[in-house]
């Protein structure tokens, strides 16, 4: 048999058994692994309420209200009042379009965007407009960020449950439930994933 056809048919079984080996054996003990060991992380940390899918807990989403002109581009939806509201987003937390709105602190523009989320987010809770956190009036860098501040979700406590009826002291004990550490113990602050909260605020009696 020639050399090169010796050569071509070695370089083929070594293409076979790395196809076999990383293709297929590998992708599948990793998957079988992740799915017996962390199958909720794996499977995107989904967060289901009364058996149905609503969210992932590693992702942001909107709570607003339908628009009155489903049609109408240039109607903003509002946001809905029984709802914990997420921080702003440059995305309108599409999953498929994760980015920051790229202002920098000397923009007009970025400084007229906090000057009016301050105005709107005090009206909306009825809250000092000196007293409304940071994290309400900026987006994150990516965007899809589910976290809040504590200070936030305080601040939501009171509308949440005049619109759901429920005693104040309930909706604060499910904020204190639902606020998690600095990640390792030392990174960033304190924050509320607010998907698992409004979950547990729509399941609450």
């Amino acid at each position: 048999m020639p050399t090169i056809v010796r050569t071509h048919l070695t370089a083929l079984r070594a293409l076979l058994v790395m196809t076999v080996l990383c293709g297929i054996a590998y992708p599948l003990l990793i998957t079988g692994i992740s799915q017996a060991v962390f199958s909720d992380k794996a499977n995107g940390s989904i967060v289901k309420s009364d058996g149905k899918e609503v969210g992932s807990s590693l992702l942001g989403q909107n709570y607003k209200l339908p628009k009155k002109n489903p049609d109408d581009p240039k109607e903003d939806p509002v946001p809905d009042p029984k709802w914990f509201q997420p921080r702003p987003s440059a995305n309108n937390y599409a999953g498929d379009n994760s980015g920051a709105s790229n202002l920098g602190p000397n923009s007009d523009d970025l400084l007229k965007a906090v000057n009016d989320r301050r105005a709107a987010v005090a009206a909306f809770d009825g809250v000092d407009p000196a007293s409304v956190p940071a994290d309400a009036l900026t987006a994150s860098g990516s965007g899809l960020d589910p976290h809040i501040s504590v200070a936030y979700a305080k601040e939501q406590v009171n509308r949440v449950a005049k619109e759901r009826n429920l005693p104040v002291e309930t909706v604060a004990k499910l904020v204190d439930q639902y606020i998690e550490g600095r990640s390792l113990g030392f990174l960033g602050q304190e924050g509320v994933n607010v998907v698992l909260l409004n979950k547990a605020v729509s399941e609450a009696k």
